[in-house]
This record gives C-alpha cells, sequence and structure tokens, in this order.
C-alpha cells in the first residue's frame, strides 16, 4: 500500500495529529499517507464516501482529506454530513478548479479547498500543518479568553461559543471569524483583514471565500436566536458584529 519515499519529504511535526484521508485513486492516497507520516502525524485511509461518517464518529480524527469525487457518496455531501455533528478541520480536494466549486465547497462546511491539478503532497501537507496550528492555538488557549458580550459568550480556551444560550456548533473557520469580529464590536472589519485573521499561509483565495464563511456564520447564529442579526453587512466595506 504504501509508495516508495520521495527525496525532500517534510520534516516531522512536533506534534503528530491523526489525518483521515478519503481518496478512492490508490496511488495518489498513498503518496498523501507518505508525506504524512514523514512529517510525523498518524494516517488512515478510506476510498468510499459512505464509510467516512462512522469514521469520524468512531475515531475522532485531528483532520479530515476530503476528495470531492468519491465512490458511494460525493465530498459534498460527506462534509454536509460531518458538519451535522463534527467540528473536525475538513479540507476538501478535488480537480475542479473554477471558483463556484471552491464557493460549494465551503459553503457546504469546508475549512480549505485545494486543486489536485497540478498535485502537490507538499502544498496538502503545509495546508494541514496550518489548520492543525490555528486549531490548537485557540483548543489550547493561546491568546485565551472568555468573552460575555451580551447574549454571545465565547471561550476560546475551551473552543466553544454560545448565542443566547444556545451552544453553537461552529468550523474552526468560523470560529475564528466570530472571535475575529467579537473583538471589536460595532466595528466593520473588511473582507481582506477577515482573510487575513483565517489564513496565515499564502494561497491563491479571494474575498468570497470569506462571504461564504459569513453566510454559514450568520445562518447558525439565527438558528440559535430566531429574528436575530448579530453580522451585518456594510456595503463595499465588510462586516460589523452588533450585540
Amino acid at each position: 500500500m504504501n509508495a516508495p519515499l520521495a527525496s525532500g519529504l517534510p520534516q516531522p511535526a512536533p506534534i503528530p495529529a491523526h489525518i483521515l484521508v478519503v481518496e478512492d485513486e490508490p496511488k495518489l492516497a498513498a503518496l498523501l499517507m507518505d508525506y504524512l507520516h514523514a512529517a510525523g502525524h498518524r494516517a488512515d485511509w478510506l476510498a468510499d464516501g459512505r464509510e467516512v461518517t462512522a469514521f469520524v464518529q468512531a475515531r475522532h480524527p485531528d483532520l479530515v482529506l476530503l476528495d470531492v469525487m468519491l465512490p458511494g457518496r460525493d465530498g459534498l455531501q460527506v462534509c454536509r454530513d460531518l458538519r451535522g455533528f463534527s467540528e473536525v478541520p475538513i479540507i476538501m480536494l478535488t480537480a475542479r478548479a473554477d471558483e463556484a466549486d471552491r464557493l460549494a465547497g465551503l459553503e457546504g462546511g469546508a475549512d480549505d479547498y485545494i486543486c489536485k491539478t497540478p498535485f502537490s503532497p507538499r502544498e496538502i501537507v503545509a495546508r494541514v500543518k496550518a489548520i492543525l496550528r490555528r486549531s490548537r492555538r485557540a483548543q489550547a488557549g493561546v491568546a485565551s479568553e472568555s468573552k460575555g458580550l451580551a447574549a454571545l459568550h465565547i471561550d476560546a480556551a475551551a473552543y466553544r461559543a454560545s448565542f443566547h444560550g444556545v451552544a453553537l456548533e461552529l468550523t474552526p473557520v468560523e470560529f475564528r471569524l466570530l472571535r475575529s469580529l467579537a473583538a471589536v464590536p460595532g466595528q466593520v472589519l473588511s473582507r481582506e483583514v477577515l482573510l487575513n485573521k483565517l489564513h496565515d499561509d499564502r494561497r491563491d483565495v479571494t474575498d468570497r471565500a470569506v462571504d461564504a464563511h459569513i453566510k454559514n456564520l450568520r445562518r447558525k447564529l439565527e438558528q440559535a436566536a430566531p429574528g436575530s442579526e448579530p453580522i451585518r453587512a456594510v456595503y463595499g466595506v465588510g462586516f460589523r458584529l452588533e450585540l
């Protein structure tokens, strides 16, 4: 199953993670797993989208690398399934690079979206490292905070948030967005500023990605408190949190 290691593989990571690779092409999956192992991580592989939900529920991986085109159940459906019960970081992999496909993945709850053409396992491992770093920073309470702003409560150390007493099931990206807006209530943050807070590595993304995550965050806040509109868009500028 394991392919021979190529030269110049990444150096081991200081803190290993459990990564689930969901990819129906065995050679690509083997190559990804080799690079993840070389980076110090533990990796499991699934090739069928129908097996992912049960695996995540039972094994609780730290991150999921999820191909879009899968037998049994496609990656977008799997992503939506996972977001129904889990905040596990999800990076979607696809051969389709157009913006509509990227936005579909982000709106479905993915934290990142990587085109496999050309295929770069080094970039994928770098993205994994960046997302794990941000997730662990919040969970470990680095720059920990507990904010009680009216009906909104954010506990960064515990990586939890609630609105009007209702727990919010947020993805890591949505959690960082909410923290950023809550840090300056009433002030407008531009899409560029929010995008920089979401991603501290260089990548080819647009501010439409922020809009997709804001849309999901708004929906979850409104589900917790029907009729509320705590996140307001300022046309041509950005977004502000009003509490």
